[in-house]
């Protein structure tokens, strides 16, 4: 029996594994940071094998509740990921299961690999639609990609639109929805995606947090910093990829940003909005609601009732991304929610929330930007 995590993404520390049926790990939290619940390993030698394995410190994960009615992602392959139930106890996740075949892969959530990011960029500047841009190097020398979409028909001024996606690196549900947004704006034969571009030019950062996602980090990047709370003053030093990003949205302007997450522990897909703001009124709220219940026409997976309460006028945070950027640039700016879990509306029972669903999810989002900028 064997079990591995030095690969990309991957996160485990071994305890104890001498006994199958007592299979005893941790997971290792963020460097110079306390943040961990993010994790990702093979099991090997174990074919037909009953295994329980217990991971010990989940009770002092980032988010406990996430690991409450929790199904752990497997996968034989590492293209398909299916659900498995798991227990928890007195802070003890426990995962009984007997694998099929020789190796088996465990994670918190599908996994997108830094990998399988550098084939998505690779393969979306192919697009006539598509120009890319490396904008700087993170802490570990990582490329920053930046993706522009554009019908290059400049007739009349376009709107400019920002996608920024996996700020929090073990929210990898976050590139997936990527990904299923690139493959809608480069598809020719789309009317839609034809229309929003004939609408606005996209600017869309695939993932924020290359260095993050490669260390198998759940929060942070190279330096311990969570770069969500990183977007009033970024520092090039210790928060690169803010840095150079932001600058970017200052350099282009924007009339609309989206930043992609996961939540860990609430089974909805949601939106939460800039309501802290000082300025913040019916006018913004109306542009709020507007795109929120859209997407809710468009799309069973998301939903409006649930979410983060709304911040008071004046509260708002401005080390956050939606918060800085609807200050600075006086722009509708939002954050979108994903599970970890699954939507408790619409489960699915072999799959609960996945990489699938997210891709579909962010086809409804480029409808309902479409649609928003129509009442413009």
């Amino acid at each position: 029996m064997h079990i591995s995590q030095n690969f990309d993404a991957g996160n485990i520390e071994v305890v104890s594994c001498a006994d199958a049926g007592d299979i005893q790990l941790k997971i290792r939290a963020d460097i110079q940071s306390e943040f961990y619940q993010w994790f990702y390993f093979r099991l090997s030698g174990v074919k037909a094998t009953p295994c329980t394995m217990h991971i010990l410190n989940a009770g002092g994960a980032a988010y406990p509740p996430g690991f409450e009615n929790y199904r752990i992602c497997y996968s034989y392959d590492r293209q398909n990921w299916l659900r498995h139930p798991t227990s928890l106890e007195n802070g003890k996740m426990t995962i009984a299961f007997q694998p099929e075949y020789d190796s088996i892969y465990f994670a918190y959530f599908a996994p997108y690999s830094m990998e399988r990011h550098a084939d998505l960029v690779a393969k979306s500047q192919l697009s006539p639609r598509c120009s890319h841009r490396v904008l700087g190097k993170t802490l570990d020398g990582q490329d920053i990609d930046l993706l522009k979409f554009s019908s290059g028909e400049n007739e009349q001024p376009k709107k400019i639109c920002w996608l920024i996606a996996r700020q929090h690196p073990g929210e990898s549900m976050a590139e997936w929805w990527m990904e299923g947004c690139i493959e809608r704006l480069i598809d020719e034969s789309n009317p839609a995606s034809s229309k929003l571009l004939s609408q606005c030019d996209v600017y869309l950062v695939p993932n924020m947090n290359p260095d993050g996602s490669r260390r198998g980090h759940l929060r942070t990047n190279a330096a311990g910093r969570n770069l969500n709370r990183e977007w009033a003053h970024p520092d090039i030093d210790t928060s690169p990829e803010v840095y150079f990003v932001k600058q970017a949205i200052v350099d282009t302007g924007a009339d609309f940003m989206l930043d992609v997450h996961g939540d860990e522990s609430l089974p909805y897909c949601f939106i939460a909005g800039t309501e802290g703001l000082a300025n913040w009124d019916a006018a913004k709220q109306a542009q709020l609601d507007f795109y929120k219940n859209k997407l809710a026409q468009l799309n069973a997976d998301f939903q409006t009732q649930r979410g983060y309460p709304a911040k008071s006028p004046g509260t708002a945070n401005l080390t956050m991304s939606a918060a800085q950027i609807a200050e600075t640039q006086g722009c509708l700016a939002m954050t979108l929610e994903m599970p970890f879990k699954d939507t408790t509306a619409t489960p699915d029972t072999t799959y609960g929330w996945s990489g699938e669903r997210s891709k579909k999810l962010a086809h409804s989002c480029l409808d309902t930007l479409s649609s928003y900028l129509g009442t413009l």
